[in-house]
């Protein structure tokens, strides 16, 4: 088992991710807003500076998805190809990061 983790920064996408995942029978999200370092230190007058670095990636860019999953180990490849798909590319600046963490044990899954 894997906990994957997708911070997603091009929101609009989220929808269009989630319906597919279903369609492929991956259920089991939890979604949480967030918020990057950029954005909350723009926030601070003192660092004004710095969060205005954002403004060269996307000025309307102001908050992300973190969505986190546990997932068997064959999904997180059809996962990937899925959210790249629907973002045009994890590549791209200012679409979002994915990663996978092992997971040891878990409780609470149905199966």
């Amino acid at each position: 088992m894997q906990l994957l983790v997708l911070v997603l920064n091009k929101t609009e996408c989220l929808e269009k991710i989630l319906t597919t995942l279903g369609k492929q029978k991956i259920p089991g999200a939890t979604i949480l807003d967030s918020t990057g370092m950029a954005q909350e230190l723009e926030a601070h007058d003192e660092l004004r500076f710095l969060g205005s670095l954002r403004l060269l990636v996307n000025p309307a860019h102001k908050s992300n998805k973190t969505i986190f999953m546990v997932v068997d180990e064959v999904n997180v490849p059809v996962i990937s190809r899925i959210v790249n798909g629907i973002t045009g590319g994890l590549d791209k600046p200012d679409t979002g990061i994915l990663f996978t963490v092992p997971i040891d044990y878990v409780e609470g899954l149905g199966k």
